[in-house]
């Protein structure tokens, strides 16, 4: 085993579904440092490009270690960035552009919607939405990419869920619901590829500052009861789950899938609610 290189991914193909901001732009990033070339696929393509371009250029401006014998200080082995126009929600779409990219060696997606309502005040049409692209869009990703890898014999899907698969709130059904699923599928999916050296695994994060989040950071006593339900006492930045990402694709998780890596400051460990003078 090269543990020195356990996390690199020099070589690797990734595409990062949903890169053009908040978390899948910080996991293209992240992967982008580590050596991957990254397809940054998403609808918007002006954010798309945004992100490829930080990757690149973030990426570029990192020190590297010291060259093993010689104490020289080498420049960072960069991945590359490239853009691919993307609606998860287009079946067609989906498969044109799984079958442009050519094989891949990792998927990670991020792609998600919430709509806050009671569920007595849900129209079925935000239902749909909301499963759409929480549940549905996965599957058809899943059915693009996973038989290629199986060919192969290696790929590792990595997709996001939320604790809100474990923990609710009221105005959270469909969304929970969605997430809850997500684990299942990539799980299932974990079952049936897995003997062909396919891994999938989810990743399940806490508050974290997005535009998905917005609703909620505009109330300050909303923010504040959410950054102290956590062990941690505060919200997460995007860039705190890229590390995630880049664990599960990487070689360090060759023997992990069909899991969830919680990544939510301990808010489902501690769960928030009250703290005894004992």
């Amino acid at each position: 085993m090269d543990y020195a290189n356990l996390f690199r991914l020099d070589g690797r193909r990734v595409a990062v579904v949903g890169g053009a901001s908040g978390i899948g732009r910080e996991a293209t990033r992240a992967l982008v440092a580590q050596g991957a070339h990254v397809i940054v696929a998403d609808r918007d393509t002006q954010g798309a490009q945004e992100t490829a371009a930080l990757a690149v250029a973030g990426s570029a401006t990192e020190p590297a270690a010291p060259s093993a014998g010689t104490g020289d200080t080498a420049r960072t082995r960069l991945g590359t960035a490239v853009t691919h126009p993307l609606d998860v929600l287009d079946p067609e779409a989906v498969r044109a552009a799984v079958a442009a990219w050519g094989p891949l060696d990792g998927l990670v997606v991020t792609v998600g919607a919430n709509v806050r309502k009671r569920i007595a005040d849900y129209g079925l049409d935000e239902f749909d939405r909301v499963i759409a692209l929480n549940l549905r869009s996965y599957l058809t990703l899943i059915q693009a990419v996973a038989p290629g890898m199986a060919e192969r014999g290696r790929g590792s899907v990595v997709g996001f869920s939320s604790m809100r698969a474990f923990q609710v709130e009221p105005g959270q059904g469909p969304y929970a619901a969605s997430k809850a699923g997500l684990i299942q599928l990539l799980r299932t999916a974990a079952a049936e590829w897995g003997p062909q050296g396919v891994r999938f695994n989810a990743v399940a994060p806490g508050v974290v500052r997005t535009p998905l989040t917005d609703q909620i950071a505009a109330d300050p006593a909303w923010f504040d009861a959410y950054a102290q339900a956590s062990a941690l006492k505060r919200w997460a930045r995007a860039d705190e789950l890229a590390g995630a990402v880049a664990y599960l694709v990487s070689d360090a998780s060759t023997f992990v899938t069909g899991t969830v890596l919680s990544v939510d400051g301990g808010w489902t460990a501690v769960d928030g609610r009250y703290d005894p003078s004992v």
